[in-house]
């Protein structure tokens, strides 16, 4: 019996390759039983019509989820895990709702989105798997940690032990240096949330018996930097009073939250096997379209490419009038290929130079990526995202929202391993 998930926040469905594979493998430890995928801020759904297109008749809604949970709620299915790639926002509670169960936050903030789902059902999921850009763990900057710190409040009322950590894809191999914050959390009806209440030190959990360790290893924790703490279950305190003297953020890029008190460490990765690199990912020069390589115009052009990958000290001038002194230093230029790439960002797109594009040189011309090499940095098959009306900057796009999905993939696969190996079918709804 496959572990059955509710993917939110979909995007392209890069949580759903990592769990079930593309095509979906035979043998697939996971299945999804309901998809939501939702732009807020376009008329046109892109990211859902890729969606839909890779896996059509499933049973998936590209509608806001906000809605859903408003006046459809029974779609949901019960699930025993929850994945999403939320957007990273202000994650500030706002006030109580009447007649509610719970506390709410800003509308239109999608963490919300996720606490009503958990908090409404009453058969809860299990486990969850979600991501967020690292910042999350330091956010908001006048209030340091406050933002993950209701997340972790929030999941402690419902019932849930979370663990985290700060994940760079290319230190465990993969071609790209991509840093985000995983967290799983396991329900107090769970095996693994028992086994984390009866570790007595903590630690061992983020070095070497956690899920996270198990699937991304680690060398070493740094003795100094292990801290204990608590978190409140008034999710309006923590809100309005967590962290105020701090000048820095209580978490470190590896953690641990049970019954409302948790423990933080700054974790070295350790990872002994091969290294993909950019230059692995490329297509044959002959295979790319003239529209991606560079002139010498624009590249020695006033602002060009060898310009804004260049180092500069300057005075500049805002709108206003105020002038003030600008510098910044200089870029690899053009990429290195020996090495992992740098982060795709949403705005890879276009033919415009850019100061944050990747520019590679082959055969002795410079050209920016393809779509088909930014999904392979992603770790995505070959033109998932291609589709018609789809450009190739929104193809980008897609891929500097996306995640790496081979952390899902090996993520997922130590979380089959440990349900299946500690408790069986039982654990499921």
């Amino acid at each position: 019996m496959p572990i059955r998930v509710v993917e939110l926040f979909a995007g392209v469905g890069g949580f759903r390759i990592g769990l079930e594979g593309y095509p979906k493998k035979e043998d697939a430890n996971y299945e999804i039983v309901w998809s939501n995928q939702w732009e807020p801020s376009t008329k046109t759904q892109h990211a859902n019509r890729v969606y839909e297109n890779r896996w059509p008749n499933s049973n998936h809604y590209g509608v806001n989820i906000e809605e859903v949970i408003e006046s459809d709620f029974d779609v949901i299915p019960d699930h025993d895990l929850l994945v999403g790639g939320f957007p990273c926002q202000d994650y500030s509670v706002a006030t109580t709702l009447k007649n509610s169960k719970g506390l709410i936050g800003k509308k239109g903030v999608l963490w919300w989105s996720i606490e009503a789902i958990l908090r409404r059902k009453e058969h809860k999921p299990k486990y969850l798997m979600l991501e967020n850009v690292d910042r999350l763990l330091k956010s908001p900057s006048k209030q340091r940690g406050r933002d993950f710190a209701v997340m972790l409040a929030s999941l402690n009322n419902l019932g849930y032990a979370v663990e985290w950590r700060v994940i760079n894809a290319a230190e465990y191999g993969m071609p790209q240096r991509r840093r985000r914050v995983f967290f799983l959390a396991y329900h107090n009806s769970s095996d693994i949330y028992k086994r984390i209440q009866n570790t007595t030190n903590k630690a061992d959990w983020l070095d070497s018996d956690g899920i996270i360790a198990n699937a991304f290893p680690v060398r070493e924790i740094l003795s100094s930097s292990i801290s204990n703490g608590k978190i409140g279950n008034d999710l309006i305190k923590v809100s309005e009073e967590f962290n105020l003297e701090g000048k820095d953020s209580p978490f470190a890029n590896s953690g641990l939250m049970i019954n409302g008190e948790f423990i933080t460490a700054k974790t070295i990765p350790s990872f002994n096997g091969p290294m993909q690199t950019l230059g692995d990912k490329l297509i044959d020069s002959k295979d790319v379209p003239e529209e991606f390589f560079i002139t010498e115009a624009d590249i020695n052009k006033a602002k060009g490419w060898k310009y804004l990958k260049g180092s500069k000290r300057e005075v500049r001038q805002t709108k206003e009038g105020f002038k003030y002194n600008y510098s910044e230093g200089s870029m690899i230029f053009p990429d290195a290929l020996d090495n992992a790439s740098r982060t795709i960002i949403t705005g890879e797109g276009g033919a415009s130079p850019s100061r944050f594009k990747h520019v590679v040189e082959q055969d002795g011309r410079l050209r920016r990526l393809t779509p088909i090499e930014l999904e392979r940095l992603n770790m995505f098959p070959d033109n998932h995202t291609q589709l018609e009306g789809i450009s190739d900057s929104k193809r980008a796009f897609f891929m500097g929202n996306a995640l790496v999905v081979g952390i899902v993939e090996k993520l997922s696969i130590e979380l089959a391993a440990r349900i299946n190996a500690s408790i069986g079918q039982e654990e499921f709804v």
